[in-house]
């Protein structure tokens, strides 16, 4: 057993003297799965595909055991060689020619990182599987992939190295700071899944509405297991709650309807503030249950308004209504915290 594992050992090193000679660069391709080289080669880039395909399988058959696909089919960028203060720059530019497009960067940042589960170590942040039909069709990432996933295309075209997890993570903390809101703690150094059995189970994310219609205790606990199976406290779960100051709900994706706050593309505490000082009833409508207040222009989910029902949640909401600094702060670090979740040896780089 050790004689075929030294010389499987020894094939794949000679794959790579043969596929990867002269590459002083790499990354993986999103569509064809390819090693794209930006330096000339004696060896071309299918020849590089057929042989280390070759050598691979042989290696795989010698050792009696199948490669897992993060080992054969993908090298990590060489993250290090990309300019992120260009890209973060280049993603500000984005948010600043189009302030609707921020929030929906936040979705897709927190989306792609709130899969992970502490106890089984899956999931998170790591692999950027939020680019795989699989994932991008749960429920409840209705309507990222024609929006935020696809504006993302142009900048992994654009800068060689950048990985998808990097980038979904990194325009979220650039969102966030571009509407107004505080730093976010972020780092470089995911590499990409090529296989979406890395994709995690549908229903990892927060539902609006659990048990009953309406909020009520059944909220609160659907919320401390969602967030619990991350490692998230309660003051940290209504700190992430206040990023319902940004953006809207639309019947086409989430089948809810309207905004949590009148400033949608500003980051602020409003979504605490309104939730403390605004009578919220019942809308009476043919969708889902929600709240709304201020004549019906504003809306809330029962997940929000269990905020208040219970005692310990209501703590942080009050503290936040007061001390906008405070939620700033709070914030900044339970997000940075959300967007590392499933990797480890990140490069920390201050936006």
């Amino acid at each position: 057993m050790i004689r075929r594992f030294a010389v499987a050992a020894l094939l794949l090193v000679t794959a790579d003297a043969f596929s990867l000679s002269s590459v002083k660069r790499y990354q993986v391709s999103h569509s064809s799965k390819l090693f794209a080289a930006d330096d000339a080669s004696s060896v071309t880039e299918e020849e590089s595909k057929t042989r280390r395909a070759f050598l691979t399988t042989t290696t795989s058959a010698m050792m009696g055991v199948s490669l897992s696909p993060l080992f054969i089919g993908q090298a990590p960028a060489f993250a290090a060689d990309v300019d992120y203060k260009a890209v973060a720059a280049d993603l500000d530019s984005m948010i600043k020619e189009n302030p609707d497009k921020g929030p929906t960067l936040v979705r897709l940042a927190w989306h792609s990182s709130g899969t992970y589960d502490k106890m089984s170590k899956t999931g998170g942040s790591a692999m950027g599987t939020m680019r795989f039909k699989e994932e991008f069709s749960h429920g409840a990432n209705a309507g990222l992939k024609d929006t935020a996933i696809n504006w993302m295309e142009p900048l992994i075209s654009k800068y060689e190295g950048l990985s998808y997890a990097d980038l979904y993570t990194l325009a979220g903390a650039v969102a966030i700071k571009s509407m107004g809101g505080p730093s976010i703690p972020w780092g470089y150094g995911r590499v990409d899944s090529m296989n979406p059995s890395d994709v995690t189970p549908d229903g990892r994310l927060p539902a609006a509405d659990s048990g009953p219609p309406g909020a009520d205790k059944s909220d609160a606990a659907h919320l401390r297991e969602i967030f619990g199976r991350m490692g998230f406290n309660d003051q940290e779960i209504v700190a992430l709650s206040g990023a319902h100051a940004l953006g809207r709900c639309h019947t086409t994706a989430s089948g809810y309807d309207g905004p949590w706050t009148p400033t949608p593309t500003t980051f602020n505490n409003a979504y605490f503030t309104l939730l403390k000082s605004l009578p919220w009833k019942k809308r009476n409508w043919d969708g889902p249950f929600q709240y709304e207040g201020a004549g019906g222009s504003l809306m809330m989910l029962p997940t929000d308004l269990v905020l208040l029902k219970d005692r310990d949640f209501e703590k942080y909401v009050n503290i936040y209504a007061k001390d906008a600094a405070k939620f700033d702060k709070d914030f900044a670090a339970a997000f940075g915290k959300l967007l590392a979740l499933g990797t480890k040896g990140l490069t920390p780089l201050t936006l």
